[in-house]
């Protein structure tokens, strides 16, 4: 079996009209077969990468499918504690006056544990330094009397009073995170 040459055949690599050899050649010269075998090397690379990033976009989405009410509860109160830890910057902490520091965390005067509807009211939140949040258990006195100071008695006796129970779903839990996470950034741009 003879093969027959191409008079007229256009290199893959440069474009340049050459009479090939033999039937399996699509390329002019040795420069120009370095030249395509690294444009297919990189199509490749290119085609791996692509195809990891909708691997990683279908893992995301399987994850986001796994989540549960717990989780999105978790993320939302993230949220608003990054949004008062924002708000409240450069404050001092509210249960004994201590300087702001970035170590502060968003302390409830009403823990979440006691009172799980006022988890995300922005009355019972406020910047609190580590050591009244969690060594001392809130420091409840120096809270309530911080509160007082900044807000009103009528505040707290709204706190206080009775609150039906709340249960947010996840699209409303979905919606307070996206929410509190543009407000912190507002907050953040207005610091800044």
């Amino acid at each position: 079996m003879t093969l027959v040459a191409s008079p007229d055949t256009k290199c893959k690599a440069c474009g340049k009209h050459f009479t090939r050899s033999n039937s399996f050649r699509t390329v002019c010269s040795g420069s120009c077969v370095d030249f395509f075998a690294a444009r297919v090397e990189r199509e490749a690379k290119k085609r791996a990468k692509e195809a990891r990033k909708l691997e990683a976009e279908k893992t995301r989405a399987r994850r986001v499918a796994l989540k549960s009410r717990r989780d999105w509860l978790e993320e939302a109160q993230k949220a608003v504690n990054a949004y008062v830890r924002a708000r409240d910057r450069g404050l001092s902490c509210i249960s004994c006056e201590k300087p702001w520091e970035d170590t502060f965390q968003a302390g409830h005067y009403l823990s979440r544990g006691a009172r799980p509807e006022l988890r995300f009211n922005l009355d019972n939140i406020h910047g609190q330094c580590v050591r009244c949040n969690m060594h001392l258990a809130g420091n409840l006195i120096g809270y309530r009397a911080g509160l007082a100071e900044r807000r009103s008695d009528a505040v707290i006796a709204a706190l206080e009073g009775t609150h039906p129970p709340a249960k947010w779903s996840v699209d409303e839990l979905k919606t307070m995170r996206d929410a509190f996470r543009l407000l912190t950034k507002q907050e953040l741009e207005k610091h800044a």
